[in-house]
């Protein structure tokens, strides 16, 4: 079943997600080779800009079940480097593609 992870950065979290995120996008990665991941991406503060900052992020993928997708997202180092402040897991139904 698909799941639409959402989660928001905290104010000051630049610092924290620069650090956190080789770590962050190697996880990504394995989920994607296991064909799990719909889409996956930053949330930027102004659209197009990146020198504004990011304000969260947003994955979509396949988990077997809620509590899944909540224990693989508590175990990012985007939740345990605290870059987010609040995290949504819920479900998704893709249209389209």
């Amino acid at each position: 079943m698909l799941w639409m992870i959402l989660g928001r950065d905290r104010a000051d979290s630049a610092a924290a997600r620069a650090a956190a995120r080789p770590a962050h996008l190697e996880r990504l990665q394995a989920l994607h080779q296991q064909g799990r991941v719909v889409l996956a991406g930053p949330l930027p503060a102004e659209p197009g800009d990146s020198a504004t900052g990011m304000v969260g992020s947003l994955i979509v993928a396949d988990f077997a079940d809620r509590q899944s997708a909540e224990a693989w997202i508590s175990a990012d180092p985007y939740c345990t480097d605290q870059v987010f402040e609040l995290v949504e897991v819920q479900p998704f139904k893709q249209v389209l593609p």
